[in-house]
């Protein structure tokens, strides 16, 4: 069984399927991680959802920022942005079934010693600390009150991980980190200004979330999106960087695991985008 992690779809349902051709996706033998931010500013979001739905437990989809926003404006808690491309899934016939599944997806995975996330991992976390604080916000979203949340969810503050904050706080939190993060300060305050400038672009008093040092997930593993303005990172072995701007016009990229979390392969297919270049939400 092949494993594959595929970077931020966004709606870009045409690439999606050249790079499952490409790499000879079978549901019945191979398995598929799409690390979130499965649909926005694409212009095929409701096919994505459909295609990656079809494929059944053959395919994990890690929820992403758009993903999220897409739930809150299901339920009133968000207003549409001018960029939004979500009519499709909003009108279409079967949108209570996708948006029952969607927020039933979860915010990180361990795989093959691979730890995934859709944006990063505060400092003061543990790999085993992240996938149990996703499960916090996980069992919420799957859980009656889920709307409710979203209309609590979103906000800047804290912008910084205690372990003893409490309720839509503590959540806020983790949500933030895991699928916002970009840049922190080296105690791990989250900084969300700062949206299209590369690694080396940090403001001042701040550095990427995986530069940060005495990071407690620093010999681990891990495989993220997000960030389309850093891309690809060569010379990294520990990091897995899979947003490559597809929807702005770059690459959908997928990378083959092996058996080990350093045996990889690196697969991309152009995308017939032409949105203006940026970082996005």
């Amino acid at each position: 069984m092949s494993l594959y992690l595929i970077g931020d779809v966004q709606g870009c349902d045409q690439a999606l399927g050249r790079l499952l051709e490409r790499v000879d996706f079978s549901p019945s033998r191979d398995r598929l991680i799409v690390l979130g931010d499965l649909v926005n500013r694409g212009p095929q979001s409701l096919a994505v959802l459909r295609r990656l739905m079809a494929l059944g437990n053959a395919a994990a989809c890690l929820l992403g920022n758009h993903d999220l926003h897409l739930l809150a404006m299901s339920q009133g808690a968000r207003k549409p942005q001018r960029d939004d491309t979500l009519n499709d899934i909003l009108h279409a016939p079967e949108r209570a079934a996708l948006i029952d599944w969607l927020r039933r997806r979860p915010l990180a995975l361990r795989e093959r010693g691979v730890l995934m996330v859709h944006a990063g991992v505060l400092p003061q976390w543990t790999a085993a600390q992240a996938l149990s604080l996703a499960a916090e916000v996980e069992a919420v979203l799957s859980g009656s009150d889920w709307s409710g949340f979203m209309h609590r969810m979103y906000g800047s503050q804290p912008d910084q991980w205690q372990d003893d904050l409490q309720g839509a706080a503590r959540l806020r939190v983790i949500v933030n980190a895991l699928t916002r993060l970009r840049f922190c300060s080296v105690d791990g305050r989250m900084e969300f200004a700062t949206k299209d400038r590369a690694a080396d672009g940090a403001p001042p008093g701040y550095v990427p979330w995986f530069d940060v040092p005495g990071r407690r997930t620093a010999r681990d593993v891990i495989a993220f999106g997000h960030w389309s303005a850093l891309g690809w990172l060569e010379g990294r072995p520990e990091l897995i960087s899979l947003d490559t701007g597809c929807v702005w016009g770059g690459f959908l990229s997928a990378v083959r695991l092996g058996a080990d979390a350093h045996e990889r392969e690196l697969i991309q297919v152009r995308c017939a985008q032409s949105r203006r270049p940026g970082a996005g939400v």
